[in-house]
């Protein structure tokens, strides 16, 4: 079988997501309602991380079930047939404001912590490059092609699935030193993902 036929691996993420969706397709339930509901579970999430403290530890478990939902929802589209440009890119904004919303509580529940007020802008400058990295992504994926945004995936987990990480850094105490390093690091990262972008748009330019 040739690489170009060879069906791409699952993440774990999404394996457990296509068996919920088959569950879900039984049900008089739609993708888009799918995202909505993600979006409200990453209200709560972002809420119970915004009040610190022990309740920041709910939130992580939260916010885990928030990440995995960003699947199920495509997964669910795919398992009825009923994918949409607008689902697609309604996903893509759910997720988007589910993450802001996250570093944003994050930060502001830490403002009793070491971090103080730096801690809410932090997680502001988290938030924000982050839907902005998603938001650079999808515009390379229309300009550039689906293979300049493909993830490969590796000991079940694509890149993405970083943010599951969250959830034992704050349990394990380090949410502070995250917020700290995300905030510095999602712009920078951002900066280069614009700049890769460009690179990439202007080489299929010389191409041509």
């Amino acid at each position: 079988m040739t690489e170009e036929l060879r069906p791409k691996p699952l993440a774990l993420d999404q394996r457990i997501a296509k068996f919920a969706a088959r569950g879900l397709a039984k049900m008089p339930v739609t993708p888009n309602m799918v995202t909505c509901a993600s979006i409200l579970v990453g209200i709560l999430a972002a809420g119970l991380y915004a009040q610190g403290g022990t309740m920041a530890h709910w939130g992580a478990g939260v916010f885990v079930v928030v990440v995995w939902m960003d699947h199920v929802d495509g997964e669910l589209a795919r398992e009825t047939g009923t994918a949409s440009e607008f689902g697609h890119y309604f996903d893509h904004a759910a997720a988007m404001l589910n993450y802001v919303m996250m570093f944003v509580g994050a930060g502001f529940g830490l403002g009793e912590g070491a971090l103080g007020t730096s801690g809410l802008l932090l997680g502001i400058g988290a938030g924000v490059s982050v839907a902005a990295i998603m938001s650079v992504r999808i515009y390379a994926e229309e300009r550039i092609g689906r293979s300049f945004v493909k993830q490969t995936v590796r000991a079940g987990f694509e890149i993405e699935d970083i943010l599951y990480i969250v959830a034992p850094i704050t349990w394990l105490g380090w949410l502070d030193y995250f917020i700290l390093l995300a905030g510095i690091g999602a712009p920078l990262f951002l900066l280069y993902v614009i700049w890769d972008c460009r690179r990439e748009i202007r080489q299929q330019g010389n191409n041509s």
